[in-house]
């Protein structure tokens, strides 16, 4: 039998897609944690389209992020990206990396939770200004204490990244180790059976 007549093996990333069906994932998290990078690669992992949730929204408004938030105030900002996360998830599936106040406002994460499953890149402050330092596009690091303010930051949203469905602890190793925590996350949350106990109990 040649290669192309042996049945095809089933794989993770096989199991992942025929379990997300239409939804999409969702990268969530601080700046600097890698939703972008990481998410590019686990989107080549599982053959999905990677959009960047930033990017389509300086698309939308034919200005960068930081030109929007000077001009119009964070407000706007937040609602033109609630609209664009929205138009995006309707398009699944997709791998999705949103911006860090992103998960903040309860109406993308509900939008989220419907049409997609999130993952929360989880650093700590340390790894997270050691990569944003060496960006100046970041508006809310503008400040006399980036530092203080990556901190407040991080007390006021980690509660609420914890709502989403799986974390992932975002560290200095190489990105597709962090990949291959993702595919196996993601893998044993949609994949793996239930408890015997809580199958008897749907039953």
């Amino acid at each position: 039998m040649s290669d192309a007549e042996m049945p095809a093996q089933a794989s993770p990333e096989a199991d992942i897609l025929s379990a997300l069906g239409t939804r999409s994932i969702v990268l969530v998290g601080m700046m600097g944690v890698g939703k972008s990078t990481i998410g590019r690669r686990l989107a080549a992992r599982l053959k999905l389209t990677f959009v960047d949730a930033d990017t389509e929204i300086e698309a939308a408004a034919g200005m960068t992020i930081p030109e929007i938030f000077e001009r119009h105030g964070e407000p706007h900002f937040r609602d033109g990206e609630t609209r664009v996360i929205a138009r995006l998830l309707e398009g699944g599936p997709v791998v999705l990396a949103t911006g860090g106040g992103a998960f903040m406002r309860e109406e993308t994460r509900n939008r989220i939770a419907a049409k997609a499953i999130s993952i929360w890149l989880r650093a700590d402050p340390d790894v997270i200004m050691r990569r944003v330092r060496r960006r100046a596009d970041r508006p809310l690091l503008q400040t006399a204490d980036p530092e203080g303010t990556v901190t407040r930051l991080l007390t006021e949203r980690e509660p609420v990244y914890g709502k989403a469905d799986l974390t992932i602890a975002s560290r200095d190793v190489p990105h597709d180790k962090i990949v291959e925590e993702c595919i196996e996350t993601l893998h044993a949350y949609l994949c793996s059976p239930p408890p015997a106990d809580v199958a008897s109990a749907v039953r």
